[in-house]
């Protein structure tokens, strides 16, 4: 069974327009997006990144991010552009 990971990330705007995605606890995950559905987009193909190279390395994740157990609840933030 797959063990749930809870990943801080920032958006932070840019002046240009867009975003810059980072992580405070996955320093190599880094992305940006004109546009809240193109970071959101951006941020799986980052992270699906980011997790494959900690594989390649032999690289353990933090473990803050790791959920301890697998039955309890999950809380979880949602983005969303609203008008």
């Amino acid at each position: 069974m797959s063990r749930i990971a809870r990943i801080p990330l920032v958006l932070t705007p840019q002046p240009e327009g867009g975003f810059t995605v980072t992580s405070p606890v996955l320093p190599e995950l880094l992305t940006e997006g004109d546009s809240i559905d193109e970071v959101l987009e951006n941020v799986r193909d980052a992270l699906d990144a980011t997790l494959e190279l900690y594989d390649d390395l032999g690289k353990a994740l933090p473990s803050v991010l790791v959920q301890s157990t697998p039955d309890a609840p999950i809380t979880f933030d949602c983005l969303t552009a609203v008008s």
